[in-house]
């Protein structure tokens, strides 16, 4: 039986794969789809396989929220070529979807959500085949809270962010301070949550340099304690200067939308060396 075109593109809205290579597939199974599909399944599989010691370096960051629950996900591949691709691109949306609507908490189960007729780790191997690249999803992150921003830096699917707020404002506020973290990478959304042990290695830091200077032991404390203050200032999101107007905190920004309406959580994700 000669393959037509309407099995063809019935097989390639199944799979994702090219023109060619469904014809190709169609022709070696004698016409039978699903027969096809395994066939283009297996050479994902193959392609897998070879490339496994390839570096995955390039791909596409995408995110999402809805009903307080966002995530980014991170779906990895060899070039910048195909991080382009649409295809590929539309894929790391597609699973994003299914991971936002399950409300995944880790990347395995992700993976392990069912994607047509198989799962969603199973769509990364087929697309591999497909591209002739390593791909891999390399990177998952959630959030929830009462208000969700989400945040797509130049809208290039690099670097993505997402900020929790305590209660619903106006969605400018959100998307500002998730803008606010992409740009300054914050490292945590105050003093109270900072890291305790990059905390203590920075006081003895400062401490040290103190005393280097020469300044009186009864005022290393008072010294520590300020520079750690500018530190916070810094690296603490809520205490950093408002990149859309230096003269106010972030924290104070947000008080503009409501008097208690604060950051409860923040994520960034970014597939470029900082």
């Amino acid at each position: 039986m000669a393959v037509t075109m309407a099995d063809i593109t019935k097989l390639r809205q199944m799979s994702g794969a090219g023109m060619m290579d469904c014809k190709k597939a169609l022709e070696e199974a004698g016409n039978d789809i699903e027969k096809a599909m395994e066939i283009i399944r297996k050479k994902g599989q193959a392609v897998a396989a070879k490339r496994s010691d390839r570096e995955a370096a390039e791909g596409c960051v995408i995110v999402k929220a809805e009903n307080g629950f966002g995530a980014i996900i991170a779906l990895k591949c060899e070039t910048d070529f195909v991080a382009k691709n649409e295809d590929f691109v539309k894929l790391a949306k597609d699973i994003l979807d299914l991971a936002v609507a399950n409300k995944c908490k880790t990347l395995d189960e992700v993976k392990a959500l069912p994607m047509g007729k198989a799962t969603v780790a199973d769509a990364v191997v087929d697309r591999s085949g497909i591209t002739g690249e390593k791909m891999e999803l390399d990177g998952y992150m959630v959030i929830e809270g009462e208000d969700i921003a989400v945040y797509n830096h130049q809208n290039k699917n690099q670097l993505c962010t997402m900020v929790a707020l305590n209660k619903k404002v106006a969605e400018e506020y959100g998307h500002a301070v998730a803008m606010q973290v992409a740009a300054m990478n914050p490292r945590s959304i105050d003093e109270s949550d900072y890291p305790a042990d990059v905390l203590a290695k920075e006081k003895e830091i400062a401490a040290d340099k103190a005393r280097q200077e020469g300044k009186p032991e009864n005022m290393i404390e008072k010294i520590a304690t300020g520079r750690l203050n500018k530190l916070f200032k810094e690296e603490c999101l809520l205490k950093q200067a408002f990149i859309q107007n230096d003269k106010v905190s972030v924290a104070d920004y947000l008080k503009g939308a409501d008097k208690d309406c604060t950051v409860t959580a923040f994520k960034r994700f970014t597939l470029r060396a900082e």
